[in-house]
């Protein structure tokens, strides 16, 4: 297992991205195309920025990338991506989701590959991966445009169903993904939504 995971590290080192997470994004994209040409893309928790840099690639110049974190840093962008602007912040204060909609007022797709601290009790590790899973879906009822996309990272567990049933009440379609790049031992899966229905962000 090791050399697969030397193999996603290398190939990301190789390719210019600072971590090898872009590959949880970049197998969904290539197997559910979230992302199109043009969309305007909120990337919660973006650093390092591995996301926001594939993303900005995949949507292209017309296209815009919002990232917001809690932790300062440069993210860079590769040639002929779109336009990428970091909010240094907490996606839950009301002044961070004012400036959010004032960039744009909503959004084609949300990702997040947010994580918790882990503290190696895995019940509390789960329950806030799942808090922190549930705030970008009440991000995604506010910001994400009818039809739009969602995709993000949780780890399974107690509760894990309840949040695959409450994301599949407001999607077209609901998927669990487990990429390759995921370590075998990890519990980390992604729950994408494809077509945000109709009537969710006017309940």
């Amino acid at each position: 297992m090791k050399e697969v995971q030397d193999y996603y590290f290398k190939k990301a080192k190789k390719e210019g991205y600072p971590a090898r997470s872009v590959y949880k994004l970049e197998e969904a994209q290539e197997k559910h195309h979230l992302l199109k040409k043009g969309d305007k893309i909120l990337d919660l928790g973006c650093q390092p920025g591995s996301w926001s840099m594939y993303a900005a690639q995949v949507i292209g110049p017309q296209g815009l990338v919002v990232g917001v974190d809690l932790n300062f840093g440069q993210v860079r962008t590769k040639g002929n991506s779109a336009r990428f602007i970091f909010l240094h912040g907490d996606v839950m204060e009301e002044g961070v989701r004012t400036k959010i909609r004032e960039l744009c007022p909503l959004y084609d797709v949300i990702i997040s590959d947010m994580a918790p601290r882990t503290t190696g009790n895995k019940w509390a590790d789960q329950q806030q991966s799942l808090a922190l899973s549930r705030m970008v879906l009440e991000v995604a009822g506010e910001l994400l445009k009818e039809s739009g996309n969602f995709y993000c990272k949780v780890f399974e567990g107690e509760d894990f169903k309840e949040f695959v049933d409450e994301v599949r009440r407001r999607f077209k379609t609901t998927k669990i993904v487990k990429p390759k790049s995921s370590r075998s031992e990890s519990r980390e899966v992604f729950v994408l939504g494809l077509g945000l229905k109709k009537m969710w962000n006017e309940e």
